[in-house]
């Protein structure tokens, strides 16, 4: 296929099928076919409000799949990227214990065993070979849940793809989970091009041995297929033959590719039908209906998801992103496209995607797409009305609608910015996120008032920032006053929010017409420039503020010490981290102090626990500028700089372009990286080695 084509929406429809699949089966994972029968029945939609819990949830295979293709970007956007590189992506993404993955334990958890081996210097692919782990711990299944990524940005290149899966899956996977992933990755890349479900099998039975057990494992159900009409006999004989009870280990990978296998065969066209088989049959279902939705997604498109069912509505493109690279975690499924569609255009030696609206965060350019927004109801005032995607003027853009009411009455649309108060309901995955908006950044919004409205509206951005026992307080711009036809631009400084982590963005629409319908448009929101920000412990309870850091050492102190932040780490260097990839230049500073250990520092343009700027006072008696970047820690420049226990250290670091400068008390280092090695934008962090430290706030300012 073009990649000039329909390449991107294509990409767009796997990440919501990959999505739809995930949480649909997420509140049932591990569940039997049997149990599912007995308590749910067929799983025709969305079963989380009866089992009560959130439906867009932090999960591995979401978290997995989008963060460890980014070592595309990390390592110069190369087909050539290795397995060991791809190892050092989890090493910087993943944080022990928190982060993505089950952290089941050694021998236990396949991935926390890769990880450990990775850790202790072990490299891909051996850490995650058969001949490291044994047979038993290499053979589970997640090699298979993580590859989707690596078939979005090979389209209609099935060998390229089960060598990017084969890369990525021996990380941590060996021998028939790595057959699996290569065989799933091919077929998915074949689906750009073919909606033919035998010819796809074929592809991708093409890149693995014809002798394996997974290729024999096919054959049986294809077999099964013809001659069994109902898909629950079919699922009778997989559980007979290929069962759990065959397979030592917690999730071995031949039970649940076998579900996949029949739930395709049995539904080749059919999204809703194939989620309903995939996930009524039971086992690993968040995991078997995310890999069955995205393959769904990219052959059958956007139509394909459209049947008689809602999927896409409940969960709004959100999804979370669980890692290191906190700024990453709250996202949509279409800035995730764009993101992805351009790793497999930079791939085939082609020019990124045109940035639609001049760059906005929010453009609601693909089909359908709503970004996150949803219609808020909270507090004092009636919120009514739907969000949907519409044309305007030949621009897709986000309608905000309400029908008739008495009285003064608002409809409220907001999109998340931060975590929600859902993440204290979420089970298993810790959500690793900062917030996006800041106090000090420019938001700006574009909306009209169509022509077609009777009456008059006032409009205002509003966000939510949290507040005393977790509360969100709202605070909003200005009022403006748009007649029928109208359209206003606006610009808004964001204020003070005391420290606390703003945690949605949106839009006020009031009318104080009497039974008053009507809608407004909005055609881009986004935000731009370097916070203005004094990072402190707030005085109100609450614990978003901790939540609002990346916590990467052993201890990040919730309990109020004489030091708003202390943290502890008993070996090697930990990091706590704040801010995105869009903060570019601007400067950090900060009183610190070392309690014990090798070192304190105060971090910029962080990336992750491996890849950023730091200024380090040595208890060696040194001030030392560093570039950290995977396993290579340089020095950049030094000083002499003589410190003791408990002193309170002024420190501030600066980044400007190529330039980075730090100065420690009176004492100052410098340097411009103009290396390939350079970083170019990220949060900031405080870190520690081998030992305790502490901060008494954190200044973030644009660089003067």
């Amino acid at each position: 296929m073009t990649l000039e084509g329909n390449y991107l929406e294509r990409v767009y429809s796997g990440i919501l099928g990959k999505l739809i699949g995930v949480y649909l089966g997420r509140p049932f994972e591990n569940w039997t076919y049997e149990r599912i029968l007995s308590e749910l029945g067929q799983i025709n939609y969305y079963v989380h409000e009866r089992l009560e819990v959130p439906l867009v949830v932090t999960d591995d295979d979401v978290a997995g799949t989008f963060t460890f293709i980014r070592a595309l970007e990390d390592y110069e956007l190369s087909k050539n990227v290795t397995s060991e590189q791809i190892g050092h992506a989890w090493m910087n993404y993943l944080i022990e214990d928190r982060s993505v993955l089950w952290w089941g334990g050694n021998g236990n958890s396949t991935e926390h065993t890769a990880w450990l081996n990775l850790k202790h210097g072990i490299d891909a692919p051996a850490s995650g070979s058969i001949f490291t782990n044994g047979l038993t711990v290499a053979e589970q299944i997640g090699a298979q849940i993580f590859i989707d990524g690596w078939a979005l940005v090979a389209p209609g290149q099935p060998a390229l793809a089960a060598e990017l899966a084969q890369k990525a899956g021996s990380v941590s996977h060996d021998g028939e989970s790595v057959h699996a992933a290569m065989l799933w990755a091919a077929m998915e890349a074949e689906a750009f091009i073919s909606s033919d479900v035998n010819h796809l099998i074929e592809t991708g039975l093409s890149q693995i041995p014809t002798n394996c057990q997974i290729a024999r494992l096919i054959a049986d159900i294809r077999f099964w297929n013809k001659s069994l009409p109902d898909w629950q006999d079919c699922r009778q004989k997989i559980s007979d033959n290929y069962g759990y009870d065959k397979y030592a280990g917690n999730c071995h990978v031949m039970p649940n590719h076998a579900l996949m296998i029949m739930a395709l065969l049995y539904a080749p066209n059919d999204f809703s039908m194939g989620q309903m088989i995939v996930n009524t049959s039971g086992w690993d279902t968040d995991c078997n209906a995310g890999n069955l939705g995205c393959l769904h997604g990219i052959m059958l498109g956007l139509d394909g998801l459209q049947t008689n069912r809602d999927w896409r509505g409940p969960i709004g493109d959100r999804m979370l992103i669980s890692s290191a690279d906190g700024g990453n975690a709250v996202n949509d499924a279409v800035r995730m496209s764009y993101y992805v569609a351009n790793l497999g255009r930079a791939l085939a030696g082609l020019a990124p995607l045109e940035a639609p609206k001049n760059g906005a965060r929010f453009h609601f350019s693909l089909p359908g797409s709503t970004q996150g927004f949803q219609i808020a109801n909270y507090g004092g005032e009636k919120s009514f009305g739907k969000v949907s995607n519409t044309t305007h003027e030949g621009a897709k853009v986000l309608e905000i609608s309400f029908d008739e009411v008495e009285g003064m009455s608002s409809v409220v649309a907001t999109t998340p910015t931060f975590a929600s108060s859902d993440v204290k309901n979420m089970r298993t995955y810790e959500l690793m996120a900062t917030p996006t908006l800041y106090s000090g950044q420019n938001l700006s919004a574009e909306l009209l008032s169509p022509v077609d409205n009777t009456t008059d509206l006032d409009v205002s951005l509003r966000i939510r920032h949290y507040g005393k026992d977790n509360d969100l307080i709202d605070v909003d711009s200005n009022v403006t006053t748009l007649a029928p036809g109208d359209s206003y631009s606006f610009n808004w400084v964001l204020p003070d929010t005391s420290a606390q982590p703003i945690a949605e963005v949106g839009v006020v629409v009031r009318s104080k017409k009497q039974k008053a319908s009507g809608r407004i448009l909005l055609d881009r929101l986004s935000w731009s420039g370097a916070p203005k920000l004094r990072l402190v412990r707030p005085n109100v309870p609450g614990d978003f503020w901790h939540r609002a850091w990346v916590n990467g050492v052993d201890l990040f102190s919730e309990r109020k010490f004489k030091e708003d932040f202390r943290i502890s780490q008993q070996r090697g260097e930990g990091i706590i981290i704040h801010g995105t990839r869009q903060w570019t230049d601007y400067t950090v500073s900060a009183d610190i102090s070392l309690h014990n250990g090798s070192y304190v520092g105060l971090a910029a343009r962080v990336q992750g626990l491996k890849r950023f700027y730091a200024v380090r006072v040595m208890r060696t008696g040194q001030l030392q500028l560093v570039r950290t970047c995977d396993r290579s820690v340089e020095v950049l420049a030094s000083a002499e700089f003589k410190v003791e226990l408990d002193q309170r250290i002024t420190v501030a670091l600066k980044v400007i372009g190529t330039k980075v400068s730090a100065q420690a008390n009176s004492v100052s280092v410098s340097f411009n990286d103009s290396s390939h090695m350079q970083i170019k934008d990220g949060g900031i962090g405080l870190i520690v080695a081998d030992g305790a430290a502490s901060a008494l706030s954190f200044e973030v300012s644009k660089a003067a």
